[in-house]
């Protein structure tokens, strides 16, 4: 019986790995039994992410402090991925930030922010891991976190430079896609919408975020824990082997009205 999804032996970085979507998806990759690197500012948060896979899914697991705006230690990252594992074959480029005020009342510091988190931080990564892991093994899966905000506008939670900033990823996603596919690196973009999470629960659970759910979302409800995993999984496995520069909403359905 052929497993389609199965990454056994196949090292993976998911950046933002301290919380949320981000330790959602690392622990998806490792059920499938991949090695996991979990990458993120704060030590203490990813060691214990790391201890918790190892020890739950059985698999080797690297935890590694590294702010992604920073070329010279994100070099440093991934040599010493290298150093440990000898390859890399996934990224989820997943770290990000969010600054939400009036669009006239964002400072110059707020927007360059986020253009050097979610875009410049993602596009460091996957710089540095094509050009030392993937273009010389000629294989890479890189999976960028965008947004449904990267595709549409919002009146519900004005955030004018996160639009900028996941619309850039989108389109990252697509040049990149078309430089790297000669070297059969698949790049893709994943746009959530909103989901559940221990920050997000007492918003999303309003009578205002459930109302508008009702109205905005065809499902009529925020993603569930677990309903990004299998596009992250797919996306990550030899079943994409014929899938790049997609751009692929889990929003349920925001983006199609």
């Amino acid at each position: 019986m052929k497993s389609y999804f199965d990454l056994s032996g196949q090292v993976a970085i998911v950046t933002g790995c301290s919380t949320g979507l981000g330790v959602q998806m690392a622990n998806a990759l490792a059920n499938q039994g991949a090695k996991i690197v979990a990458i993120a500012r704060r030590k203490d948060k990813i060691e214990a992410v790391a201890k918790e896979i190892a020890d739950k899914y059985k698999v080797q697991t690297l935890a590694i402090q590294c702010d992604i705006t920073d070329t010279e230690r994100v070099n440093a990252m991934v040599d010493e991925v290298l150093a440990k594992f000898g390859r890399i074959d996934i990224v989820i480029n997943n770290a990000g930030t969010g600054a939400v005020a009036p669009a006239e009342d964002i400072t110059d510091e707020q927007f360059n922010g986020e253009l050097n988190v979610d875009l410049a931080g993602t596009f460091k990564v996957s710089r540095a891991v094509a050009k030392k892991a993937m273009i010389p093994a000629k294989y890479g899966r890189i999976i960028n976190i965008a947004s449904m905000y990267g595709m549409v506008g919002n009146k519900v939670a004005p955030c004018s430079p996160y639009h900028a900033a996941k619309g850039g990823v989108v389109n990252l996603t697509r040049g990149l896609a078309s430089e790297w596919g000669k070297y059969n690196i698949n790049v893709n973009a994943i746009c959530p919408g909103y989901f559940y999470s221990p920050l997000t629960k007492e918003t999303l659970d309003s009578d205002f975020f459930q109302q508008n759910a009702k109205t905005m979302i065809p499902l009529s409800r925020y993603g569930n824990e677990g309903e990004l995993d299998t596009a992250a999984i797919f996306l990550a496995s030899q079943a994409s082997s014929y899938v790049t520069g997609v751009i692929l909403p889990v929003d349920g359905g925001y983006t199609c009205m």
